[in-house]
């Protein structure tokens, strides 16, 4: 990390400052953030930039080839497969622990999705620590890819809307208005214009599907997609207006196939230098120390399910050994100096976006700042230079 800008940060700040920016996210939108922002974002230098960049992108090279297509195959459980998949997701997260190998920072590849991230609350949130942090260079920024806060909105613009009217886009969640994330889906609407609507709140007729707006009916002709597969699976309570296996007349922003298709599911596909060994529970190498590993459900969200500990007895008693994988344990480096003593770690989120008819183009970034044995709340609770922020990087 950028150390002579990191110093700079940090003799700047201030509780007062922090609480500007608290201020700021809280107050601003219709819905509050409802996880903790960390005190700080991160300095990249440019050696780290260069580095993380070019693994993110050698992950997603390998998305992309007919061998992972063969491998895809077997992701979607019996029963979720959704009519009308699109040749490729439109929506990619690349997530990096950001660990200490020979004396330098490095990334490791941890998870990675193909489904939507904070792309609107990043932006946000960038703007409310310029608001409260004078020490932040303006010339600092979180964009790849020689974007900025114009091209940026209408690269979303494009990919989320198209030439649909607006009205007849919905960004539809599970009760939007109780999700942790809600945050985004207000930013969303402020920048875009494009409503969270919540699955309960469809109505189909045909093959089409409808919303209440402004005491009217309208047609969804584009849907945003923010339904986690695991948290509807959970939900059987949910009355909804149709279902995801129906044939219906829209256009997936996101389409939901591919959740699972680019998921925890593709980590034992992966080679890399920047990606840790991973197998499916049912093929783990006896030659392995399972000590060294992490047992991970495939498809929970939000580290829902993770062992830490996981055991030969544990593994005897799985279920469907095929639906977890064992990932090798990374060590996350203690590398932000902060104001209050202990050091924090980090992990990196590298955002894509790909267009229908383009390229896959990292556009931004999201981090999330750590204490504990893991980045989870709980992990992290009474602590300080925690949570969620941002990486921004020198032009």
């Amino acid at each position: 990390m950028d150390s002579t800008q990191r110093a700079r940060f940090n003799a700047d700040f201030t509780a007062e400052r922090y609480a500007k920016l608290l201020r700021t996210a809280n107050e601003t939108e219709y819905w509050p953030v409802d996880f903790r922002i960390s005190e700080s974002p991160l300095f990249l230098t440019r050696e780290f930039t260069d580095e993380v960049t070019e693994a993110a992108r050698d992950i997603v090279a390998q998305l992309r080839t007919p061998e992972f297509a063969v491998h895809a195959r077997t992701a979607i459980p019996p029963g979720l497969e959704v009519p009308g998949e699109t040749p490729h997701p439109i929506f990619l997260q690349v997530d990096f622990a950001i660990c200490e190998e020979d004396g330098r920072l490095t990334p490791r590849l941890i998870e990675l999705q193909g489904f939507p991230s904070l792309y609107a609350f990043q932006l946000f949130l960038v703007g409310c620590m310029r608001g409260a942090y004078p020490a932040i260079p303006e010339n600092w920024v979180s964009f790849f890819g020689g974007f900025n806060d114009e091209s940026y909105t209408e690269l979303l613009r494009q990919v989320i809307i198209g030439d649909v009217e607006t009205e007849k886009v919905v960004l539809l969640e599970v009760d939007p208005e109780k999700q942790n994330t809600r945050i985004d889906f207000a930013c969303t609407d402020s920048l875009l214009g494009v409503r969270p609507v919540s699955l309960t709140e469809v109505t189909k007729r045909g093959r089409q599907l409808f919303y209440r707006r402004d005491d009217r009916e309208v047609r969804i002709e584009r849907v945003y997609n923010r339904v986690i597969f695991d948290e509807l699976l959970r939900r059987p309570d949910l009355k909804l207006g149709f279902n995801f296996q129906d044939e219906i007349d829209v256009t997936w922003v996101g389409h939901p196939n591919w959740y699972f298709r680019i998921s925890k599911h593709t980590l034992p596909f992966l080679r890399s230098k920047h990606a840790a060994p991973a197998f499916f529970a049912d093929e783990f190498r006896a030659s392995e120390r399972l000590e060294d590993y992490v047992l991970k459900p495939l498809y929970s969200f939000a580290g829902l399910g993770v062992d830490l500990e996981p055991t030969a007895e544990k593994l005897a008693a799985l279920p469907d050994p095929r639906a977890w994988i064992l990932q090798k344990k990374v060590a996350y480096a203690d590398f932000v100096p902060t104001t209050d003593g202990p050091r924090s770690k980090g992990e990196i989120r590298m955002m894509f976006i790909w267009p229908e008819d383009g390229e896959p183009m990292l556009v931004n970034n999201l981090v999330r700042m750590s204490q504990g044995k893991m980045m989870g709340v709980k992990f992290n609770k009474d602590k300080t230079w925690v949570g969620s922020s941002i990486a921004l990087q020198a032009p």
